[in-house]
């Protein structure tokens, strides 16, 4: 089964990512960007689902500290930051993808599976 790294601070969130992918993935979770950092070195996740704003690092910096350690390694941006300039930033710092909040649960689905399957 492939392994996903869900970096989400808010409980509520990562609730319903877990909702969405519990039964077609092995989930981790970071709560922060460093935490993130730590466990795509250490956990070999198979994609990152990241989101922007959390404490700590945020997952800009994280996702490019991830990418400079494991360039193959997809990133998914996850955030609630939907305007075309933060899109932008994310592709920037290294994500393969961006998706916006409140997630739409098929998207995220045939976006991951694109990524890894």
């Amino acid at each position: 089964m492939k392994k996903i790294l869900i970096a989400e601070d808010n409980d509520s969130n990562y609730m319903l990512m877990t909702y969405i992918l519990k039964n077609r993935f092995e989930l981790s979770r970071a709560c922060n960007g460093q935490e993130a950092v730590e466990l795509a070195a250490t956990g070999n996740p198979d994609l990152v689902l990241m989101d922007i704003q959390m404490p700590v690092m945020d997952g800009l910096e994280a996702t490019r500290q991830i990418k400079a350690r494991h360039p193959q390694l997809p990133v998914i941006a996850l955030t609630a930051n939907a305007f075309e300039a933060d899109r932008m930033k994310a592709l920037e710092a290294g994500c393969s993808e961006f998706l916006t909040k409140p997630v739409n649960a098929d998207l995220c689905v045939r976006t991951i599976q694109k990524l890894i399957l």
